[in-house]
């Protein structure tokens, strides 16, 4: 059995990655791809929570910004996640792998509550647990969810996955000169805006000397990579 340098981690997925190329909705056979390498990956013994966007639906802070009201758009982007949860639930178990969707708030006919002694338990299981619902309140992002999951469960890292392969001092879609950052501190993402995940998420991995892994999802093979210690992105760390 291939040795992973990490024994439980999340991996955070966007909405976005749902949809493919048709950037908007759910594309079976985009979640497919990544579906069958977090499937192999699980199989090594790695343990794997998911937390995933639901921007590919519904994003709350823009309908926010349009005039519809923070909270109840929030609401209804936490409901988008789930959508995406139960997708990728179908085709991890298509791959032969055991999953259990998580949600924050109540929503029983579809999944399970999120308790974390349970999920720390169908981790230890071999199963791959998706937490959807974001942390259940409002003004709270996925990215805050997911940090806020990752040390609950006791995760090693947080694999944020990517369309770019790391981070970069100023966007690499927009600038050719872009620098990509093998590794950069907490307090360099905070202060220079990277982009990396929102503030509070940083923040709660800053306070808990949490690594986050930046990589490309769209590069096969670099779930499995990253899993293993190679150096295929950025690694956030340090500089508390």
């Amino acid at each position: 059995m291939e040795t992973m340098r990490y024994s439980r981690i999340l991996l955070k997925l966007s909405g976005e990655a749902l949809a493919g190329e048709q950037r908007f909705g759910i594309e079976p056979e985009a979640i497919g791809q990544f579906a069958k390498e977090i499937a192999e990956v699980a199989t090594t013994g790695l343990q794997v929570a998911l937390v995933i966007g639901g921007g590919n639906i519904f994003r709350g802070m823009a309908a926010s910004a349009k005039g519809m009201d923070r909270a109840q758009a929030d609401y209804m982007g936490m409901l988008a996640t789930v959508m995406n949860a139960l997708a990728v639930q179908d085709a991890l178990e298509k791959n032969g792998c055991s999953t259990r969707v998580m949600t924050a708030f109540s929503m029983a006919e579809v999944a399970e509550p999120y308790i974390r002694r349970r999920a720390i338990r169908h981790l230890e299981k071999g199963r791959v647990v998706i937490c959807a619902a974001g942390t259940g309140n409002p003004y709270f992002t996925t990215d805050s969810a997911a940090a806020l999951r990752a040390l609950e469960l006791k995760c090693d890292a947080i694999f944020k996955a990517t369309k770019v392969d790391g981070v970069y001092d100023k966007d690499p879609l927009k600038f050719p000169d872009a620098v990509r950052y093998d590794t950069v501190t907490y307090m360099e993402t905070l202060e220079k805006r990277l982009g990396v995940m929102d503030s509070t998420a940083i923040t709660m991995a800053r306070d808990n000397n949490l690594p986050i892994i930046v990589f490309n999802l769209y590069k096969e093979g670099n779930i499995r990579k990253a899993a293993s210690g190679e150096n295929i992105g950025t690694t956030v760390q340090g500089g508390n």
